[in-house]
């Protein structure tokens, strides 16, 4: 009689459940059912009495999943799953250091650092070291630990190779001496510490290899160097005749997609050479998306080398074609992601059932703001709306300041960031001050020196001068010319540049886009101060248009946020060669192929419809450029795509799809309307936001053209002929 834990199960799902006690490899692809596969192990293990609960270490990357697992073990099989060793790296590790926290030299209660901690702490022993934070950015000093720990490496064993190298590399020695003085870790140290544990004692490391006989790993792909290595002393070289354990790997090699972590998909590969593997079972059935969506995402992903190799297919049926829309703008490519996602819903597809998928964070704010306009809610998953987000509220913060100086919130901000030696004693004296006297915290500063020592005094009136300066700089420049040169000349860019951390650049990013949000902004008040109305749009923008995570909205999330998840409909925006795939890894093979394989991440999260959008002119860093479209739209074979444009009228249907004998870029069969309206040059046209104005030039046909118009009122603007809906006067 088949076990009803065997049932439903495809061949290969049901190979890789009942593998023989040995090392295996399971090469599963997206939608595939690896974390059933990886469950069903454990249950099959513990039901057939081939395992006990206490033999089983299984490793998840985070504490939901490892949650989920022990909840579909509880479900599946009678055994008490309490105390099984089934949790994330970190947290096995800490569970091991505290069993033997004598052995690992460490205090009994010792406590762990979370990431904020350990800034804190880095800080203080440089403040002690009399080390200067501007040269040695503390963010960087703890990037640099992070990054040795995680490659295994102790400070003694960093080899310098400058000045800056040389001194993180003195700095992480003092900092290991400090933690160790305090009893306390790190998260990377939790992994460190217990390989070099179990690597320097042999009967520790023997009684855990003898007792952990089955090591199931999950999103193998993800692995760092330090964490193969910690898996590999607990799954091999048992003394001959001693019972060996088996590690059952689950992966995807296409999915791996955190290199700037440290994630290796090489580990895959070393696995299959140092344990010698005989299996490795391809799950290639995939149960979320249609036939079309898999054939797009096989051609991709082949165009990568060194690949384990596999195939995704699917008995759902083809599907519908993806659908490839080129936009003259970013924001007409946000408008018309916003009139499909109304369409759609219109027709009864939950707006929760919507993503909307970006390569860069600082590409939200264009569809943001489409989506706020249009009071369709949404949610930006893992991550804060653009203008809530830590940096831009510090450069709005410098601007509201230059605005207006007794703004207490934005100088409170500010007044030490980035770190200028103003701490919360100088603060408290400050606002001591000012609620004595009625005043604000800006006439507080240029009033109390006296209360101050000499440092935070000089430090206070180097800032009151920073600010005065750049109100004087600013006064008379354009709103985006503002809006840069207090980034700038605020040691914010600085500031971010020194992070060479992922968040740094990605701040960096977000900042340039405020610059193209300033650069694109329009206000609606004429008589309001251009930098004002800006301030103004800024909050309105910020905080109320978030939809709660109960409510039906639109999911937006960068590419990375989005693994692991999937949706009816996808929107794959921003399709262009420089920022999709990364312009930095467009002449680096590894960055080209990490960045196929985030497309390909992309690509698998649609169930049923996806989108592929680009921009001829994209506003970024500032400045508008011109893109070509991505290649990876040029590596989906084009009888599995359809280009769609919007009709003008007001009442088109979702999308008209026309199909494309050669791709992309056979452009020249597109568009051949004649232009709306016949406008012709010096005709007077009204605008219903702009008001009255005279044509001055018209380019291009169809939906797509452009027509320039001089309004009475709000100047020369160009606009979209298949959105302006003017009218002639």
């Amino acid at each position: 009689m088949t076990s009803p834990l065997l049932a439903n199960l495809n061949p290969e799902q049901l190979a890789a459940v009942t593998l023989p006690h040995a090392s295996a490899l399971i090469l599963a692809g997206a939608g595939s059912g690896k974390t059933r596969v990886l469950t069903t192990r454990i249950a099959w293990l513990l039901a057939t009495g081939q395992a006990s609960p206490l033999s089983i270490l299984a490793v998840t990357f985070t504490n939901k999943a490892a949650k989920e697992m022990l909840v579909r073990l509880s479900s599946m099989t009678p055994v008490n799953t309490r105390g099984m060793w089934i949790g994330t790296f970190h947290g096995l590790c800490n569970r091991l250091l505290r069993t033997h926290y004598r052995e690992a030299g460490l205090p009994q209660l010792f406590q762990i650092l979370d990431t904020q901690d350990q800034l804190a702490l880095i800080k203080r022993l440089m403040k002690s070291l009399n080390i200067d934070e501007e040269r040695y950015p503390p963010r960087q000093a703890q990037w640099f630990i992070a990054g040795n720990k995680d490659e295994g490496r102790r400070a003694a064993q960093v080899e310098p190779y400058d000045e800056f190298s040389r001194r993180m590399r003195d700095f992480y020695a003092a900092y290991d001496e400090q933690c160790q003085r305090e009893g306390v870790v790190d998260f990377a140290e939790l992994l460190l510490r217990a390989f070099e544990l179990l690597s320097r004692n042999e009967p520790l490391r023997a009684h855990y290899r003898a007792r952990f006989r089955h090591v199931l790993v999950d999103e193998f792909q993800d692995t760092n160097r330090l964490q193969y290595q910690w898996l590999k002393l607990l799954g091999s070289g048992a003394p001959a005749g001693e019972p060996q354990g088996a590690i059952f790997a689950v992966g995807d090699d296409d999915q791996s997609i955190y290199a700037f972590r440290g994630a290796s998909s090489a580990n895959m590969q070393d696995l299959q050479r140092d344990f010698a593997l005989e299996k490795v079972i391809k799950l290639e059935q995939n149960y979320r998306s249609h036939g079309n969506i898999l054939e797009a995402a096989n051609a991709l992903i082949r165009h990568n080398r060194k690949r384990l190799g596999k195939n995704l297919w699917t008995a759902e049926g083809e599907g519908e074609a993806l659908r490839v829309y080129e936009a003259a703008t970013d924001i007409e490519e946000a408008r018309f992601i916003l009139d499909e996602v109304k369409a759609l819903n219109n027709a009864g597809v939950a707006l929760n059932d919507i993503a909307v998928l970006y390569r860069s964070n600082a590409q939200s704010r264009v569809l943001e703001h489409a989506l706020f306009n249009a009071a369709v809610p949404y949610r930006v998953y893992g991550g804060m709306r653009f203008f809530e987000r830590a940096e831009i509220k510090h450069a709005l913060a410098y601007l509201r300041l230059i605005a207006t100086p007794i703004d207490d919130g934005a100088f409170l901000r500010i007044v030490n960031f980035p770190p200028r030696g103003i701490g919360a004693r100088t603060l408290e004296v400050l606002r001591a001050h000012a609620r004595a006297n009625a005043i604000s915290l800006w006439r507080s500063a240029a009033a109390c020196t006296m209360e101050l020592g000499a440092r935070a005094s000089t430090s206070l009136q180097t800032f009151l001068a920073l600010i005065e300066r750049l109100d004087d700089d600013t006064r008379d420049l354009p709103l985006h010319e503002q809006v840069d040169h207090v980034i700038q000349a605020s040691g914010l860019a600085g500031h971010y540049q020194k992070d060479k951390a992922d968040k740094g650049e990605a701040r960096l990013e977000n900042l340039e886009e405020l610059v193209s949000a300033a650069r694109g902004f329009e206000p609606e008040d004429g008589d309001m101060p251009p930098l004002m109305a800006f301030l103004s749009h800024a909050v309105l923008e910020s905080g109320e248009g978030q939809a709660e995570e109960w409510e039906d909205c639109v999911q937006m999330m960068t590419l990375h946020s989005a693994k692991g998840l999937e949706f009816p409909v996808v929107f794959l925006c921003g399709l262009e060669d420089g920022l999709f795939p990364h312009q930095r890894s467009i002449m680096d093979l590894q960055g080209l192929e990490e960045e196929r394989r985030l497309c390909y991440v992309g690509t698998t999260r649609a169930m049923r419809h996806l989108y592929l959008t680009y921009a001829e002119q994209r506003r970024m860093h500032g400045v508008d450029s011109y893109g070509a479209p991505s290649r990876f739209i040029a590596e989906i074979p084009a009888e599995l795509v359809e280009e769609v444009r919007p009709k003008v009228q007001v009442s088109r249907p979702a999308y008209v799809p026309q199909h494309r004998p050669s791709g992309v870029a056979a452009r020249s069969q597109r568009y051949t309307d004649d232009t709306p309206g016949s406008l012709r040059l010096g005709q007077r046209v009204r605008h219903q936001k702009f008001g009255d104005g005279v044509v001055l030039s018209v380019e291009g046909q169809g939906s797509n053209a452009r027509v320039q118009v001089n309004f009475e009122r709000q100047g020369t603007k160009w606009l979209m002929m298949g959105y302006a809906h003017l009218q002639v006067v």
